[in-house]
This record gives structure tokens, sequence and C-alpha cells, in this order.
């Protein structure tokens, strides 16, 4: 199975973007899916991520009230809202998947993921 993240661009700040995850397999099954970004000589850095079967989702304190993730089942698409964007928010978004069991606990970090989707760029500016 692929991922497949769409609709970064250039936003003002304060401004909202809605990113989208696709898998090719639309009987794709994960437990967890998840969003992080990366900026320049940074580690990939955790966003939030949703329980794929209870759509129970978790943040980032740092996005915590200004980002929602939301999943379509029927689509095998997960999405995420990004309103009152700043500055900082600017990176490289990633979603991620999880095909094998792990703990709740380590799914806010970018080693339990298996698939990656390739990236789409948020830049917020003025």
């Amino acid at each position: 199975v692929q991922l497949q993240a769409s609709g970064g661009g250039l936003v003002q700040p304060g401004g909202s973007l809605r990113l989208a995850c696709s898998a090719s397999e639309r009987t794709f099954k994960t437990r967890f899916m998840a969003w992080f970004r990366q900026t320049p000589g940074k580690e990939r850095e955790f966003v939030g991520r949703i329980e794929w079967r209870t759509r129970y989702t978790s943040y980032a304190d740092s996005v915590k009230g200004r980002f929602a993730i939301s999943r379509d089942g029927v689509e095998s698409t997960m999405y995420l809202q990004m309103d009152s964007l700043e500055p900082e928010d600017t990176a490289v978004y990633y979603c991620a998947a999880v095909t094998r069991p792990i703990a709740m606990g380590s799914s806010g970090r970018a080693s339990a993921y298996d698939i990656w989707g390739q990236g789409t760029q948020v830049t917020v500016s003025s």
C-alpha cells in the first residue's frame, strides 16, 4: 500500500489549510495513522494521530486547539485541518501509517510507523 499526501501550499498567518492523505488500497487496515512535519536540519516532529477504529485523536501541544485530524473510512483517507496557522508551522508535512501491532504509547514516535507518504510543503508567510 502507498500513501499520497496532498493539499499543501502557501498561506498567510492566521489562515487555514486542509491536508489529505489517501491510501492506495481501500481495504487498507491500520490501527494508527499520523501526521508528522519536518524542517531543514531538524528531526521529524509529531503533529497528531488518529486511531482508525475509534477515531480517537491525539495532538502535539504546539498544535492543540488549532489542528484537527479526521478520517474517511470508506475512502481510506485521513485529513489534517489546520487553522490559525503560524509561521512556525512552516514545514514539509508527512502522513504515516502503522501496519504492525504497537503500544499506544509508541504512536507518537516516527519510528513506530512503517508506511510513509511523500510529504507536502506547507508555507505560512505574509
